[in-house]
């Protein structure tokens, strides 16, 4: 059942950093309690793509597959926590659990009576979470944060993107991601260190403190040297040839020639070993500073065949090769059907019967990590989830009447 088999999670992320963090913790086996807003729910589930809504049935409310992307595994519970029942229901359920997520803008979750130091007081051993724009302290505390915008402030944007464009937002949401990411790994050590000392703690995370710390390299140029970075393309800015080339049928093939013993392999392979005795290339140092040089002759070389062609030249060379493929083809890469990384799973609130979910992208010997349930349709484990923790049929009745859940 995965590694967090017992853990209990109550998550109160919404869009993409808290839910993707609590999807990892759901994939490794933890009981995951969605609370979400009653009668709307995660904002994401209203974010459908073109055409997208043919692909539901009718009745089964707000929902999406961007939704459906980050939120498997989990359960949903509605609360509306204005309400001082609902606070009361967040009490009780805290008391059995172990790790709460939250990504309300800094002092929110205190003003709802669902902060660190008020559940904190009721379950000492709790690890709290918190995921904010900037962080609880400093003079942006209080903005609002989204992944495009801590991408821009903290100088990713400036980096992505060709050198003769304008910034570009990476396709997919990387610091909310990273975010998640860094806050699951967090959340692990918290619950070791729980382990070892009986407490609980608070810890924090932030969308722009993220930003800045993948910076890496880049980052440490600037810092050290007061070099600032540069937008490449597809480049690398500390190693030559490290790029895609446009192949004769109009495929892009991506290349990488770590070290100048990789370099000698790529030039014997490409039959232009004398590019590799050239002064402008010996070294990567120097194909660095000659870049253009170097790129332009790859580019008319890999123009003369097709992808195909070129694969099969440098396959079983030890470089780093491989197509630009479309989301269509990764999917259809025989390397994501042998790491079971396409997870289809019944769902009849799909208009085909069937949902496929991104599988578990981490392998584990002894307590593999599952896609165990499809992701939640709103409120739909209410009731399961206010009966583990005492509340009667009647009482759930009255609470829906007060619209409280």
């Amino acid at each position: 059942m995965g590694p967090l088999k017992g853990i209990r999670v109550l998550d109160f992320g919404r869009i993409l950093a808290g839910p993707f963090c609590s999807q990892i913790l759901a994939d490794y086996g933890a009981d995951v309690i969605k609370v979400e807003q009653p009668g709307q729910g995660d904002e994401t589930r209203s974010w459908q793509g073109k055409g997208e809504s043919s692909a539901w049935k009718d009745d089964v409310g707000p929902i999406s597959f961007y939704f459906a992307a980050i939120n498997r595994n989990k359960r949903s519970l509605t609360l509306d926590l204005k309400k001082p029942e609902a606070l009361g229901i967040v009490q009780e359920l805290v008391k059995e659990t172990d790790v709460v997520i939250e990504n309300f803008v800094p002092g929110g979750a205190e003003k709802l009576g669902v902060g660190y130091v008020e559940l904190s007081r009721i379950n000492p051993r709790l690890i709290y979470a918190s995921i904010s724009g900037y962080g609880s302290e400093g003079p942006y505390a209080h903005r609002a944060g989204y992944d495009a915008i801590a991408a821009a402030e903290g100088g990713l944007m400036h980096i992505t993107g060709h050198p003769d464009g304008g910034p570009v937002r990476p396709g997919l949401g990387m610091t909310d991601m990273s975010t998640g990411l860094y806050m699951h790994g967090a959340i692990m050590a918290a619950l070791y260190h729980r382990e070892k000392s009986g407490k609980g703690q608070h810890i924090s995370a932030s969308l722009f403190e993220t930003q800045i710390s993948l910076l890496i390299n880049i980052g440490a140029n600037w810092l050290n040297m007061g070099r600032d970075g540069q937008r490449y393309g597809a480049a690398h800015p500390s190693i030559v040839p490290y790029n895609t080339w446009r192949c004769k049928d109009g495929v892009w093939l991506a290349l990488a020639a770590n070290n100048d013993r990789q370099f000698r392999t790529l030039c014997q392979r490409i039959d232009r070993e004398d590019l590799s005795r050239d002064d402008r290339f010996t070294t990567n140092a120097q194909r660095v500073e000659h870049r253009a040089d170097m790129d332009g002759i790859l580019d008319s070389i890999f123009a003369s065949k097709t992808s195909r062609e070129w694969i099969e030249v440098l396959d079983g060379s030890g470089l780093a090769h491989g197509p630009v493929n479309s989301i269509q083809k990764a999917f259809e890469h025989p390397q994501t059907a042998a790491r079971n990384m396409i997870q289809p799973m019944e769902w009849d609130a799909v208009s085909t019967g069937e949902w496929k979910g991104i599988g578990v992208p981490v392998k584990f010997s002894e307590t593999e990590g599952s896609v165990r349930k499809r992701p939640p349709t709103l409120s739909e484990h209410t009731e399961e989830i206010l009966a583990e923790v005492g509340y009667t049929a009647q009482d759930i009745e009255s609470l829906r009447g007060k619209d409280v859940v």
